[in-house]
């Protein structure tokens, strides 16, 4: 490429007009399949959200917008039906559409962050967007197994169901989560030290809001998952950036910034994001750190299990003599995320004032889930089902790294992670992951910029791509895309 030629990726540009040939509509309907007036009617409506058609703005005729899109003219006619319904679009007749110039001084909705980090993006209709971060491969769940895993709990609804719960869980699910974790994880557990919470976000708001006060320090790393970092700064602790690099978290770097800090929140075993592992030598040393000061390590187990070269690394709760570290898992990333279950494994000394905590703090996990869960594993499906998602993750993996190397080897510099859900794709120093995030958003891709996940540290920009929900026969065409995202 020319030295001096710009890229959509380089920095953020002004709108001149909305250009209704970016709509790709094919592109669309092959991430989330929908009727073609549908995906134009929400193409169109997000426009006017972010703003980027102003109210007052002429649309294109149905006949003139039809021929660009290459789409038939009733598709148009039927998407802007939908728009003048809902108040978004006035018709003029003859004069023909324009945006309601009632809405005028009206604050767009902002949509930057959500472009940059994609965290609500598996919300919308139509299911996630290709390269779309945390998403696994929905495509490949055993819906029909867990369907019929349900139903028949669903038949024999047991009387043990129709009482309160106990607050740390259904007792089926924590036991076959110890044995579980005995064996996968190196954890060893009885299942009253499990309690059943609302994701890993429940499981670290309940422990942030038993174990830390106002104004307390607390270790995260840098960079670190955002929502973990805005949770912390919720429950009004101070954060203390610790950097990470190929050993992950540096320990010695905390002791120095803050050696009385309440907690310290890591992933150790693919550190979100980087993917690296925290080496034995900071493990000890964390692990000592907490045991001579008195502080508790939450242990994010994130995408443990998906490892791609050897068997996965012990937790690090396998090594705690000290009873300073609470473990935190979730089936969000290894099952679906619509079932926000989660599970926390806690110290013997925390389980009575948790439990009792719980029960006035009830966690939003129902019955029928957790018993599904508890089939689900004790059955075999579990181990399974995370064994056939490593062969494929693989497969998508590398398919996803020969791609960028075939269409944007001069643009992104990617290398097939040892293990997780996403691969980092370095781009250029004077490139902004933020933009070329935001960018993609409109060719309906969802990679996510790590400029978010950093708080202090500065690194060269990147762009998270997911691969897990990424099939092998699309690989080639999201790529070429997102090189057109890129201006390629």
């Amino acid at each position: 490429m020319p030295p001096h030629s710009t890229r959509a990726c380089d920095a953020p540009s002004p709108t001149r007009g909305f250009d209704f040939a970016r709509l790709d509509l094919a592109a669309a309907a092959d991430a989330a399949p929908a009727p073609a007036y549908r995906v134009l009617y929400q193409r169109i409506r997000e426009a006017i959200l972010a703003g980027q058609l102003s109210a007052g703005s002429r649309l294109p005729s149905t006949r003139a917008l039809a021929s660009t899109l290459s789409v038939a003219r009733g598709t148009v006619e039927a998407a802007y039906e939908l728009l003048v319904a809902e108040g978004f679009v006035v018709g003029r007749g003859a004069a023909g559409s324009v945006v309601n110039p009632q809405l005028a001084g009206t604050r767009p909705v902002r949509r930057d962050t959500a472009a940059s980090v994609a965290p609500s993006a598996g919300r919308q209709a139509g299911g996630p967007l290709p390269l779309q971060n945390g998403t696994p491969a929905l495509d490949a769940f055993p819906r029909k197994l867990w369907a019929r895993l349900s139903a028949r709990q669903a038949r024999n609804f047991p009387s043990a169901a129709l009482p309160y719960q106990d607050p740390a869980g259904w007792w089926p699910l924590r036991a076959a989560l110890a044995n579980y974790l005995a064996i996968a994880r190196g954890v060893q557990c009885a299942p009253e030290q499990i309690m059943i919470t609302a994701g890993y976000q429940g499981a670290l708001a309940l422990a942030a809001k038993l174990l830390l006060q106002p104004g307390d320090e607390v270790w995260h790393e840098d960079p670190g998952y955002f929502f973990t970092r805005d949770a912390l700064l919720l429950a009004r602790t101070t954060i203390v950036p610790v950097p990470v690099d190929a050993q992950g978290m540096d320990v010695a770097a905390g002791l120095r910034r803050a050696p009385a800090a309440r907690m310290a929140v890591v992933t150790p075993s693919h550190q979100a994001p980087l993917g690296v592992a925290l080496s034995l030598p900071r493990r000890l040393a964390l692990l000592q750190w907490a045991a001579e000061h008195g502080a508790w390590i939450v242990e994010d187990d994130y995408d443990s299990e998906l490892r791609y070269s050897g068997a996965p690394l012990p937790a690090l709760k396998s090594l705690d003599q000290q009873g300073r570290v609470l473990y935190a898992g979730s089936f969000s990333k290894v099952l679906f995320p619509g079932l926000r279950l989660g599970y926390l494994v806690l110290p013997d000394a925390l389980i009575e004032r948790f439990t009792t905590a719980s029960t006035l703090w009830w966690s939003a996990h129902g019955w029928l889930e957790q018993a599904t869960v508890a089939d689900f594993m004790e059955q075999g499906h579990f181990s399974r089902h995370v064994r056939q998602m490593r062969q494929l993750y693989a497969a998508r993996r590398m398919a996803l790294v020969e791609a960028l190397q075939h269409h944007l080897g001069g643009y992104i510099d990617a290398v097939p992670p040892a293990g997780g859900m996403h691969l980092l794709g370095w781009l250029r120093p004077d490139a902004s992951d933020e933009a070329c995030a935001r960018d993609a958003r409109n060719h309906r891709l969802a990679p996510a910029a790590l400029t978010p996940w950093c708080t202090e540290v500065r690194m060269r920009p990147a762009l998270l791509l997911n691969f897990t929900n990424l099939p092998v026969e699309h690989a080639a065409q999201t790529v070429r895309r997102l090189a057109r995202v890129a201006g390629l």
